[in-house]
């Protein structure tokens, strides 16, 4: 093989690597307050019950919906518990990293009868499922 054409081969090989997609997660972290709701035809359009484990994300997040159909990972910072929870609807009294949540949702994080949990919380990845 000529130098010019282990050349060639080597260039057309770095290029292939640098155009392939790369999938790097970033993961971020919000942090707010946790809150519950009766459950039913959310803003995506699915109609759920409250023992469905369900999320209204905040009107800024929400946007247009990218984020329907979303699983997220929750914490009561409080006490340490977590849980997984799909986005199903839109909270327009949330702030913005406020979430509302399934009776059976928040129930895994604390007692209905608190109302109100501070709660971090992020995306999982778009093809995961609990």
């Amino acid at each position: 093989m000529s130098p010019l054409t282990f050349f060639i081969l080597a260039l057309a090989l770095v290029c292939s690597v640098l155009a392939s997609p790369i999938n790097l997660e970033k993961r971020i972290t919000h942090t707010g307050r946790g809150t519950w709701f009766d459950v039913g035809l959310g803003a995506c359009g699915k109609t759920n019950v409250n023992s469905d484990k369900i999320v209204a994300i905040s009107s800024a997040i929400y946007g247009s919906g990218g984020n329907c159909e979303q699983w997220m990972h929750i914490t009561n910072t409080a006490n340490g518990k977590s849980a997984y929870g799909l986005v199903r609807d839109e909270c327009p009294g949330c702030g913005a990293s406020d979430i509302d949540m399934s009776p059976s949702l928040f129930e895994e994080l604390g007692s209905l009868d608190t109302g109100v949990l501070k709660v971090s919380w992020h995306y999982e990845n778009k093809d995961f499922e609990p």
